[in-house]
């Protein structure tokens, strides 16, 4: 029986092949249908803008409402990113903690191409190790400004993305939030969540 599909029957191997042919399709279309889902969340990161002016301009508007700035640190590049932010805007208790007691911005940071970058892989972002696409002579600026970026935010990238940079209303870093720690399952813990903007409000922090 086994001598029945040795190598040297070779129409069994074609008729395989053809066989595997939809199947090799039908992964394709699987693979297309997830990254439309993932591409189906909305971009919350404004790519065009200065990181650091945006900052700047939230912790003075902050300051004259006696509130905190909450920087999410990532892009539009990370699918953990734009679930956080499609997360808050639909759990009405934390968007309410939210709302009463910080200044809460999607702070872009991609010093590479966006095709380049792999989700939550802060190391391939930072170092340029993956071995895959390495920055164009346009990116040079991007990179600077994104080496500034880190440096006002305590390195906050060492925590991978998202990553939560919590100022006071003198755009002091008080707190940096890995979110590996809020996280449940493919998504984010409603508790982890809440807890965290609650113990980093300015009346917590101030008690």
């Amino acid at each position: 029986m086994l001598s029945h599909f040795s190598h040297t029957h070779q129409a069994p191997r074609a008729q395989g092949r053809s066989t595997l042919r939809p199947c090799a399709l039908l992964f394709a279309l699987l693979l297309a249908l997830c990254a439309n889902a993932q591409t189906g969340l909305k971009k919350v990161y404004d790519e065009e803008i200065n990181p650091l002016e945006q900052i700047d301009q939230t912790v003075a508007r902050a300051k004259s409402e006696g509130k905190f700035v909450i920087c999410q640190v990532g892009g539009n590049w990370c699918p953990w990113c734009l679930r956080f932010a499609d997360f808050i805007t639909n759990d009405t208790a934390v968007s309410k903690v939210i709302s009463d007691n910080f200044e809460y911005i999607h702070v872009n940071y991609n010093p590479r191409r966006s095709a380049s970058v792999t989700p939550r892989a802060e190391a391939a972002v930072t170092s340029g190790n993956d071995g895959q696409h390495q920055p164009d002579s346009a990116a040079a600026p991007r990179q600077d400004q994104a080496a500034a970026l880190m440096a006002r935010l305590n390195n906050c990238g060492r925590f991978g993305f998202p990553v939560f940079v919590v100022l006071d209303e003198e755009g002091r870093v008080v707190h940096i939030q890995d979110s590996s720690f809020l996280e449940e399952g493919k998504g984010y813990n409603h508790e982890k969540v809440l807890r965290f903007f609650k113990s980093w409000t300015p009346g917590a922090v101030r008690q």
